[in-house]
């Protein structure tokens, strides 16, 4: 079996603070790379229509036109979106909705909001843990049979794995909602492929797939809160019962049909390139220190770091003035873990220098 996958009840030992986010560790004064939103000036396609939109403010919010515009992007009907305040609101409507699930479990380390949501909607969680010796890849073999709601993400955050398309799909099957946060899905890129390599927004073959997008990262309106939900409408139909009415304001909305364009999908594709240039830039600086090991190959605007003693590492990086992810909230870490954002090569050099002297003192 690739790779060791470990089922853990939650409940036992320590636990994990999963109400923990990056926000938190990036407080004012600090270089942030501890938040993975972009934070490039705001493109005219972007911001006109934001800006347009502050005229309607007076008439409820109306989705529709929205949705049509991320429906065609993804080649799915209007029905199979569902456009929600973030990726965020997504992963409580479906602890919400989805309340006769018998045996959810969440594969880890992941974005810890999944598992958040599903415990404060009442549901016991089971956890299944990916290897960090074997890179945390997945093997669909790990993830237990009748499970009937399993949550991953792609590419993952903390780890910025980004799994094969084949394994994901290998894990959906009639009976089970399969729910796949491909949060970061824009900031990825492969040789020869023209989208974004591993995606499973467009597939609508699978049963109970459900795939959660934000808009929030690469175009930097995680103020704006708005995300969407790809699945079938039958099942989104349910999430959307329990959604509260007019979630997502006109601005998020106008957010959503530009982020939707040709032109946006093409400013994307070009921003991924540019990242992954940044991120080879990184990974290569961390590489080079004593005792730093970069997991696996990442894929997305992050990468996680072993360190012997990452949790004083950090804080001696707040005190120079860097903030950085701790990894010991997220289940499958632990305190030598660290996240880091991936910024242009001078933010990375400036900051591999510092972590060089902190490591040499």
């Amino acid at each position: 079996m690739r790779g060791q996958l470990i089922e853990v009840p939650p409940g036992t030992g320590d636990e994990p603070d999963l109400g923990h986010h990056g926000d938190a560790e990036a407080t004012p004064g600090l270089v942030d790379l501890a938040v993975n939103v972009r934070r490039d000036t705001m493109p005219d396609w972007l911001a006109d229509p934001l800006t347009a939109s502050l005229a309607g403010l007076a008439a409820y919010p109306d989705p529709g036109p929205a949705r049509a515009a991320v429906a065609a992007r993804h080649g799915r009907p209007p029905a199979e979106v569902l456009l929600t305040a973030g990726a965020a609101e997504g992963f409580v409507l479906l602890a919400r909705a989805l309340a006769g699930v018998r045996r959810p479990v969440v594969v880890h380390p992941q974005f810890t909001e999944p598992e958040a949501a599903l415990r404060a909607a009442g549901h016991e969680v089971e956890r299944v843990l990916l290897d960090p010796a074997d890179d945390f890849r997945l093997d669909p073999a790990g993830v237990p049979a009748d499970a009937d709601l399993v949550m991953i993400g792609n590419p993952t955050n903390p780890t910025s794995v980004l799994h094969p398309a084949a394994d994901l799909a290998a894990l959906a099957r009639p009976g089970r909602v399969l729910v796949v946060d491909e949060a970061f899905a824009d900031t990825t890129l492969a040789p020869g492929v023209a989208g974004e390599p591993e995606s499973l927004a467009g597939r609508r073959d699978l049963p109970g797939l459900v795939v959660v997008r934000s808009l929030t990262k690469t175009w930097g309106l995680a103020g704006l809160r708005i995300g969407y939900l790809l699945g079938e409408a039958a099942l989104l139909d349910r999430l959307a019962a329990v959604q509260p009415l007019w979630a997502v304001s006109t601005p998020a909305l106008a957010a959503a049909t530009a982020c939707a364009s040709p032109t946006a999908v093409a400013a994307e594709r070009a921003i991924a390139a540019r990242l992954a240039a940044d991120r080879d830039h990184l990974v290569a600086r961390l590489s080079a220190l004593p005792g730093v090991r970069v997991a696996g190959r990442p894929a997305s605007a992050f990468v996680l770091l072993h360190l012997a003693g990452a949790d004083r590492v950090r804080e001696i990086l707040r005190e120079r003035g860097w903030a950085v992810r701790r990894g010991d909230t997220f289940p499958g870490l632990g305190p030598d873990w660290l996240r880091v954002a991936v910024r242009d090569p001078a933010t990375t050099d400036a900051f591999t220098e510092v972590l060089a002297e902190i490591l040499e003192a």
